[in-house]
């Protein structure tokens, strides 16, 4: 079953628990889903009635959770944490959907990897090294956090 299918069937079951923060949250991804694929369409991506890819899939759910990362910073800076709690409740919801999440040493070893393959020597090669490193990490890891690992490497 892929995440769309998995999506939708865990949204009927908040319903029918009356989990309404698990149900609002899945709505927000349905939606989300439903978006991409219109605009995939649109750009002539996929064909009408055409699925996204699960990766595709994978980078909506990605980016609603990164969103939701943002909005906890912003609720705890205007001295809201109701909110940003319930922020936190619904990542823990939509990161059920998400393929486990790489540590800082698995993320060093995949960027040391692509620096021998691409042989990277320097900062001012940093844009062509996450080139090489982003689809080996494809939604496993927030984008700042290797963008830190490969400066760092590669400064060092």
């Amino acid at each position: 079953m892929g995440i769309k299918e998995q999506i939708r069937q865990d949204m009927q079951k908040a319903a029918k628990e009356h989990d309404s923060l698990a149900l609002s949250a899945l709505r927000m991804a349905v939606a989300a889903i439903q978006n991409r694929e219109i605009d995939a369409v649109t750009r002539r991506e996929i064909a009408q009635g055409s699925p996204l890819p699960e990766d595709a899939l994978i980078k909506v759910v990605a980016s609603m959770v990164k969103q939701r990362r943002e909005s906890i910073e912003l609720f705890l800076q205007g001295n809201r944490p109701e909110l940003a709690e319930k922020e936190r409740s619904e990542i823990a919801v939509l990161e059920r959907y998400l393929p486990k999440a790489l540590s800082p040493e698995e993320i060093e070893a995949l960027v040391r990897e692509a620096i021998a393959e691409t042989g990277a020597k320097g900062p001012s090669e940093m844009g062509r090294l996450m080139k090489a490193v982003m689809p080996k990490i494809a939604g496993r890891a927030d984008g700042k956090a290797v963008s830190e690992t490969v400066r760092r490497l590669l400064a060092g």
